[in-house]
């Protein structure tokens, strides 16, 4: 794929995520994708990219993205991003298990990187500062505190 091709996917994928839209964010995916997240202990294929989407979107129905930095190649994107976003549903932490909404707006962060093989990105690693949203949301002690 040429970079931008890279680029036109990336830019479909967060304004999937900005209008709340999980089939649409799914779409960009081949059915064989594997998204890897440090909140996750294994990596997800597409359905459990479509729970944890649905998560996200669940527990901050606002949540709204924005990237900061981007690099692109042939076959990969790496972005750091922001997000802000209110938790004014459950947090789903794994099948079964949730934190009743705080009502408390975050300011988070994350990177990502995605690899490409064949036109398709095959292959998702994503780094949300879980720690520094947990903390925000006043279920971690902040450092100091």
């Amino acid at each position: 794929m040429s970079i931008q091709d890279n680029l036109k996917y990336d830019e479909e994928e967060i304004a999937a995520w900005n209008a709340h839209d999980v089939e649409r964010a799914l779409a960009v995916f081949p059915d064989n994708v594997l998204w890897q997240d440090t909140g996750s202990p294994q990596a997800m294929n597409k359905e459990g990219i479509r729970q944890y989407l649905q998560g996200w979107f669940s527990a901050f129905p606002d949540i709204k993205i924005t990237v900061k930095n981007r690099v692109i190649t042939e076959d990969q994107v790496a972005a750091e991003l922001d997000f802000v976003g209110t938790n004014t549903g459950d947090l789903q932490l794994a099948p079964g298990a949730s934190i009743p909404a705080t009502g408390k707006k975050v300011h988070g962060r994350g990177t990502y990187f995605v690899r490409f093989k064949g036109g398709k990105p095959v292959e998702v690693h994503s780094y949300p500062d879980l720690a520094g949203m947990m903390m925000q949301l006043g279920l971690m002690p902040m450092p100091g505190a």
